[in-house]
């Protein structure tokens, strides 16, 4: 078990409640439990990032060994408005970041 359900300790609870920025023991649980979904999503979000940036780098590859471009800014265009529609404003943002780390350096 983890200190935030099983503190009774002022110190312990004291620390849980710096931890999460809960003010009960049932919210730190609640804060605490939905922060390793957090992470665990993060994981995730990074796997897929380093995939879609290895298979950004076959597709730059082959373009490039075909005499193209590295990048082919029409189809970035259709990547932010992609991220646009289904995030809003800040999935441009996003999309943007993601189209960077995907652009490497072959």
């Amino acid at each position: 078990m983890n200190a935030v359900t099983t503190s009774t300790h002022p110190a312990a609870r004291a620390a849980d409640a710096e931890w999460t920025g809960a003010r009960t023991e049932e919210a730190s649980r609640v804060v605490s439990g939905a922060r390793e979904r957090i992470d665990a999503l993060d994981d995730r979000i990074i796997g897929l990032i380093q995939e879609r940036m290895a298979v950004s780098a076959v597709i730059q590859e082959a373009r490039i060994a075909s005499g193209g471009r590295r990048v082919n800014l029409a189809r970035e265009t259709e990547v932010l408005s992609r991220y646009r529609d289904a995030l809003g404003r800040r999935g441009t943002t996003l999309a943007m970041t993601v189209l960077e780390l995907c652009r490497g350096t072959v």
